[in-house]
């Protein structure tokens, strides 16, 4: 049965991530030197030593994440393990498929780098700061989540942002929108409807001006074929076409990140094994949530690196 590298999205950083990586592996701690090459200044110690409030900006931890996926994704390498040619997809959780396309080498790690800063100044300038907001909805269907943002969308907007499964929805949109559409959810039976300490209202249309700016960005950086097909976020089907690939990254600026169906998209096309590659586990809760048959693994320290390359051998 086929494998799946996955990779982390924001919300997954942690102060110290990926500090054991660049200490055993060389070619791990070259990753974090190019990124701070390619963004001018030392992210490698705001990520091994803080502030945690400031590696969690979005501009900071969207190519921190990056970076520690990249560092696990070269210790493999550096053994001999070929992604090419052990690994059938690789898919990541919105930033997280900016990591995947870099490991399977759509882009280089540098203009990853630019292009996840320039993504998350992008973001942050889209809306101003408490004009927008996303929830968590925790056990409702999805048409009645859907039916509970169109309500309270109106003329604002209002709108399903991730499809997380396990019947996690999160939603996304004007603040006062969103909160009434957590209301709504609640009164249809909702176990949860949480607001998230989240600094703006992330894949919706309120986003637009943020897709303009990668759309530029994207055309600027040189890009070539993955060597391994890539799950997009947004339409759920893998692609290797350069062109298609960058459309798509523009379109899920705005998009929903569709993760439930690409894990069952997955599933369906013969993998039985996803390995979390970067900082945290969040992503192999998800996916054993949605399919109890996954196996999984990680590949986000050291150790996890060896336990890999002997499971691959």
């Amino acid at each position: 049965m086929a494998v799946a590298f996955t990779f982390p999205g924001q919300g997954s950083q942690a102060v110290g991530m990926g500090k054991d990586l660049a200490d055993a592996f060389p070619e791990s701690r070259k990753i974090f030197e190019e990124v701070d090459d390619a963004l001018g200044e030392n992210l490698s110690k705001l990520i091994w030593e803080g502030p945690e409030e400031t590696l969690t900006l979005t501009a900071n931890a969207q190519p921190a994440l990056m970076a520690v996926s990249l560092a696990a994704i070269r210790a493999l390498e550096s053994r001999g393990f070929s992604l090419k040619d052990k690994v059938a997809y690789v898919a990541g959780h919105s930033l997280g498929e900016y990591s995947a396309l870099a490991a399977a080498g759509f882009v280089s790690v540098a203009d990853a780098a630019r292009l996840l800063r320039i993504r998350g100044n992008a973001m942050q300038a889209a809306v101003p700061a408490g004009e927008g907001a996303m929830a968590a909805i925790i056990g409702l269907e999805q048409a009645d989540v859907e039916a509970a943002c169109a309500e309270a969308a109106r003329d604002s907007v209002c709108q399903i942002a991730n499809d997380n499964g396990g019947g996690q929805l999160v939603i996304s949109g004007a603040r006062a929108a969103v909160e009434l559409a957590a209301k709504l959810c609640t009164e249809k039976g909702a176990k949860r409807a949480l607001m998230l300490q989240v600094s703006a209202p992330f894949h919706s249309a309120l986003m637009a001006p943020a897709a303009e700016i990668m759309r530029e960005a994207l055309a600027g950086v040189t890009k070539y074929a993955p060597v391994v097909p890539v799950v997009s976020n947004v339409s759920v089907t893998p692609s290797s076409d350069p062109d298609a690939i960058a459309r798509r990254l523009v379109e899920q600026v705005t998009g929903r990140v569709r993760w439930r169906e690409t894990v069952e998209w997955l599933g369906a096309n013969g993998v039985a094994t996803h390995y979390e590659v970067g900082a945290g586990k969040v992503l192999s809760g998800l996916a054993r949530r949605i399919n109890r048959d996954i196996a999984t693994g990680a590949v986000g320290t050291a150790a996890d690196v060896e336990a890999a390359l002997a499971a691959f051998a």
